[in-house]
């Protein structure tokens, strides 16, 4: 026998019906690590991506698997970043479909040490832009294993698998009475085949001394299963052997067998035997499945195959009990299906992670059981006897009223710089002076990658592990409840990614779109506007059955108080962008609050709904709170921009939209908006000497949103940082990428006073029923530049007014009876006579009115209110009090100005009305004297009372009091 060309191969491999589907063929042939390569893409095959591709540049995303990756897929020495577009990884069209890399020595090309060894050469081709690829079957990677010099035994048929280092990790499978034919050849590389051999189980059943290609087709017999060792050896001329060993695995007979009782779905635990753990799988429509995993070292084994307890083909459950193990020692393992798919069990609380879990450092996940490279690929599963518990403190612990949650919204990524729930736990107090009662965490749940926002999960069951261990989680809910507040997890139950074992049990590929037998999934979303990953098919009942089983178990296990439930409006087959009413979705949705609600009676169910008001009215009406984006209205009245109703607060009251619940959870950012922030400072308004892109200004907007925010009743969420004006954009580093974390804005004196603005407001609210009563009266005008909001208790009458617009207006507080009133900020008092008095607002100013006296702030929180001297801060100003007080009828006002700016002096009358100018201009840095001789704009004498004089700069405003006396 001579050695074969390349054309005699691509015959042989067609006449044999294996193989002629390969997505990368090479020049030469046989390529070793030490040859000349050239590599062709077959774009008509694989997952067909690239396939008639009318473009002209097509790239290759390329990189080797050595001797040192830590696994079958650990891509090394990436020639390019996946859109880098070079001449080096830049493809040559040769014909339709067919494109040409030219590699040359992989050593050279790659940058891989001569001391290093290249197995295999890895592959994903692409289009410019990377928004077409051209992948294996299924959208898998393609992987091209080198030869070595000398003489090559080919196992051409069956396909085998040699990931895994021994044949027993992957072996063929065969039922009772299936023939496997088997093909062998040889790859000569400088030497001729003289030899070649097939033996099975040490048996010699086939040999050639004359032909090209042995062929032989074994029979499985149903008396005979178990696993059957296949020998095929090549020997060349000078006497050398080469040979491969692979296994064929026959099952026996698969009988239904019934489950035994109380067994879940998952890891069914024994409290009385801690050596027995029963695994449970549902997989309609599948023949078999093996468990591999660290108690058979990963070897398909028929001890482990499943039994099946199937009334028909739609309802198939495998399980299998797992006996003699060690109590407390943790085992990672996978289900085999078919034999062909390796997939975690959908149940898993713990996974490990062969692409990701390297980058998770020991501080934050100490001990974390390794993966097991070579033995296996993708997430494995985890499971333990004897689990240590976690011991609960949080007994007494009563979860805030929903109507009066106070929700923080966080991102551990992003908040805190160790990623880890551990430094949540010692940042507890800060949220807590802050005045939040509940944390909502963005999605916690193990997810693709390490850095994500979380809404591309993979697992349900399973804490991400880049945040730290599942009792760390435990402690953080411990100790939130320990302070009153409450913790709500961010759930995605619209979408999961393709990794999600309940996706991959029924799809095309590794990674390819879900089939029609899928139970859990659409194979493709009905909303052709709003679609992500892989959509849950929620009219299922095994979809519900799956989604009452998370819910349950986070309540449970870690005694969440809640959800906050990702883009529902998706949870639905109706067609289109899902705005309209949709009966469908809301049967679904009342269908899964009920059953969260027979778990835990007073759980929070909150929906990220965003459709027509009358869906969400019902829905609200029911209970469920409802995500209220008032984004766009408050950040336009933060920037200055207030026509045309742009800044209409309104649709943040409940009975706004006409709800009878107040369960909309109103907010001003989110995760999912542009911060206020920035686009205060990048876009905000201005007239003369008031900017809005001046810090200080920027800031001072942002509490007067807060009082009108913070104060309708209902609940209410903020984003994290956003109480320190939090001015990075959303887009930062990309839209998802980290962002900076900024805990030394809270050494800022200003940015402080924003926290302390914020958490002033929050005490108010939760002080006085007024704020939280939803029967209490509400009126409102915030459609304009000058709002007003006036709300009305037995116990206490409040009105909120601001000027949201960048030049002086006027507004009648619209006070409901004349008297005593007191300004909160700056804990005044004033004597209303007339209920219709106008006031003069600057521009940024706002006031808090309330009959009854509360408790005061601390001074200075806001510009407009009364605030002490400070006259050694950098560009500051400062009144010294008016002499002498009280006066009859000459009083001197004086202030000092350490830089040169424009200045308004003026008076008013305790009714809040202009009284007189007494300054209005540029002035120099230094020390000015302003005599007021008690007479109004007119030179009328005015009466005795109480007067207030103001003075105004840019940036700063100060009050103070002074008493005339006649």
């Amino acid at each position: 026998m001579k050695n074969k060309s390349i054309f005699q191969v691509v015959f042989l491999l067609f006449w044999i019906g294996a193989g002629w589907a390969q997505v990368v063929t090479t020049e030469p042939s046989y390529a070793t690590e030490k040859d000349s390569i050239t590599v062709y893409f077959h774009a008509d095959r694989g997952d067909q991506g690239l396939m008639n591709y009318s473009g002209t540049d097509v790239y290759a995303h390329t990189g080797v698997i050595t001797n040192l990756s830590t696994g079958p897929s650990d891509w090394k020495y990436v020639k390019t970043d996946w859109n880098e577009n070079t001449d080096a990884n830049h493809m040559t069209k040769v014909g339709d479909n067919l494109w040409k890399l030219t590699i040359g020595y992989p050593h050279q090309y790659y940058g891989v040490p001569s001391s290093e060894k290249i197995l295999k050469l890895a592959f994903v081709f692409r289009n410019s832009d990377g928004s077409v690829t051209g992948r294996d079957v299924g959208g898998a990677d393609i992987f091209y294993e080198l030869y070595e010099p000398g003489i090559n035994v080919v196992v051409v048929r069956p396909t085998v698998t040699t990931t895994y280092g021994d044949p027993e990790r992957s072996p063929v499978f065969a039922m009772p009475g299936d023939s496997v034919p088997i093909a062998i050849t040889a790859a000569a590389i400088g030497t001729q085949t003289a030899h070649l051999e097939l033996r099975i189980n040490g048996t010699l059943v086939a040999q050639t001394d004359t032909e090209d290609t042995l062929r032989y087709t074994f029979r499985a017999q149903a008396d005979a299963p178990g696993k059957k060792t296949v020998y095929a050896a090549a020997t060349d001329t000078s006497g050398l052997t080469n040979s491969q060993n692979f296994v064929i695995m026959v099952n026996p007979p698969i009988t239904d067998e019934d489950r035994p009782a109380g067994l879940i779905e998952g890891v069914t635990y024994d409290e009385n035997n801690v050596l027995k753990a029963t695994l449970c799988l549902f997989a309609p429509y599948k023949k078999f499945v093996y468990v591999i995993g660290d108690f058979n070292d990963w070897k398909v084994d028929e001890k482990y195959l499943m039994h099946r307890d199937s009334v028909d083909a739609d309802s198939a459950y495998f399980w299998l009990e797992l006996d003699n193990l060690s109590p407390g020692t943790e085992y990672a393992y996978q289900y085999l299906v078919d034999g062909q798919i390796r997939i975690a069990d959908p149940y898993t609380e713990k996974i490990l992670d062969p692409w990701n879990d390297k980058y998770i450092s020991s501080s934050t996940y100490p001990n974390l059981k390794p993966y097991p490279y070579g033995k296996t690929d993708f997430p494995v599963s985890v499971l333990q006897t004897a689990q240590p518990k976690y011991q609960w403190h949080d007994q007494n612990y009563v979860r805030p009223p929903q109507d009066q949650l106070l929700i923080y919204e966080l991102l551990v990524r992003d908040f805190v710089a160790n990623h880890d729930y551990k430094t949540i736990i010692d940042s507890l107090d800060y949220l807590q002076n802050l005045g939040i009662n509940a944390i909502e965490l963005m999605p916690v749940t193990e997810f693709e990658g390490n850095e994500s926002w979380g809404y591309n999960p993979d697992f349900y069951f399973a804490p991400d592990k880049y945040y730290g261990p599942k009792h760390d989680l435990q402690a953080l809910v411990d100790s939130c409840h320990a302070r009153g507040m409450a913790v709500i997890l961010d759930m995605v139950l619209n979408h999961a990614t393709s990794q999600c074992p309940l996706v991959r049990l029924y799809n095309v590929g590794d990674y390819g779109p879900p089939t029609a037998q899928n139970p859990w999934f659409n194979t493709e979303s009905p909303n052709p506007a709003y679609s992500w990953f892989d959509d849950f098919n929620h009219e299922s009942p095994a979809t519900q059955k799956f989604v009452d089983r998370v819910n349950r178990f986070w309540l449970k296990e870690y005694h969440v108080d809640g959800y906050r439930f990702d883009f529902t409006k998706g949870f639905t087959n109706t067609p289109g962008d899902g705005w309209n009413y949709d009966a469908s979705r809301i049967r679904i949705l009342k269908r899964m609050a009920d059953k969260i609600w027979q778990t835990d009676p007073r759980a929070y169910v909150i929906l990220e709904h965003f459709t027509d008001n009358s869906e969400e009215t019902e829905l609200a009406n029911y209970g469920m709170m409802i995500w209220g984006n008032l984004n766009g209205p408050y950040n336009e009245a933060t920037m200055g921009y207030n026509s045309n109703g742009k800044s209409d607060f309104s649709w943040g009251f409940f009975k706004t939209r006409g709800w009878s619940k107040p369960g909309l959870v109103t907010y001003m950012e989110s995760h999912d908006e542009e911060r206020i922030m920035y686009k205060n400072l990048k876009y905000g308004n201005s007239s003369g000497d008031y900017n809005i892109k001046e810090l200080s200004t920027a800031l001072e907007r942002v509490k007067m949103a807060g009082a009108f925010f913070f104060l309708l009743p209902g609940p209410k969420m903020i984003w994290q940082f956003g109480e320190l004006g939090y001015d990075y954009s959303i887009d930062y580093n990309g839209r998802t990428g980290n962002k900076p974390i900024r805990w030394d804005y809270f050494q800022d004196s200003r940015r402080r006073k924003l926290y302390q603005t914020f958490a002033a407001l929050m005490r108010l609210r939760k002080t006085y029923d007024v704020f939280n009563k939803p029967y209490s009266t509400v009126n409102m005008s915030v459609a304009g530049g000058m709002k007003r909001i006036n709300l009305m208790f037995a116990t206490l009458n409040v009105s909120v007014v601001g000027n949201f617009n960048v030049r002086t207006g006027t507004i009648q507080p619209l006070f409901t009876h004349g008297g005593w009133w007191y300004d909160f900020f700056s804990g005044d008092s004033l004597y209303v006579q007339k209920t219709d008095t106008t006031i003069t607002l600057l521009a940024g100013e706002f006031h808090i009115f309330t009959d009854q006296k509360t408790f005061t702030p601390p001074a200075g929180l806001i510009l407009t209110g009364v605030e002490p001297i400070e006259a050694a801060v950098p560009e500051d100003f400062a009144l010294r009090p008016n002499y002498p007080n009280p006066f009859n009828p000459t009083t001197t006002i004086e202030f000092s100005l350490p830089k040169a700016a424009h200045v308004v002096l003026e008076v008013f009358d305790v009714n809040g009305r202009l009284v007189k100018r007494l300054a209005d201009g540029f002035l120099k840095a230094g020390t000015y004297r302003v005599q007021w001789n008690a007479t109004n704009g007119q030179g009328v004498p005015v009466s005795s009372g109480l007067y207030f004089y103001r003075l105004r700069a840019p940036g700063k405003v100060q009050f103070r009091k002074m008493m005339l006396l006649r």
